[in-house]
């Protein structure tokens, strides 16, 4: 991929994450993805913060939109190369402290291979 396609992904990425739309957010991912969270970590320690898989990230970003319907994502920086994309954004949700937060997606053939989010 270009970086330029790469930057569509991310895009692609935040559409649909902050439609809560499930189905195209999982469409960006190859079958075996896998992200890590620090959040996952908190929320299911068995995981020790990485899971595996697009029923695993769609168990773990239901449920996300189940607890929090506010949840936003507000787009501060987007960096790409022809492997992957740094993305900084703010996390928004009603009666909660903004958090910064960094991700970067590992991209091949067009799909998201790994992920990997740092809390500011």
């Amino acid at each position: 991929m270009t970086p330029n396609g790469n930057i569509h992904i991310a895009e692609n990425w935040f559409a649909a994450f902050n439609k809560h739309d499930l189905d195209a957010l999982l469409q960006l991912y190859s079958d075996n993805a896998a992200h890590y969270s620090p959040k996952l970590k908190v929320r299911q320690p068995e995981t020790n913060g990485l899971i595996k898989g697009k029923e695993a990230l769609r168990d773990w970003w239901q449920d996300a939109f189940d607890r929090l319907p506010g949840l936003h994502y507000q787009v501060n920086s987007l960096t790409a190369n022809t492997e992957r994309v740094f993305m900084e954004y703010t996390r928004q949700v009603p009666g909660e402290e903004d958090m910064t937060i960094a991700e970067v997606l590992e991209i091949k053939d067009g799909l998201i291979q790994f992920s990997r989010v740092y809390h500011g």
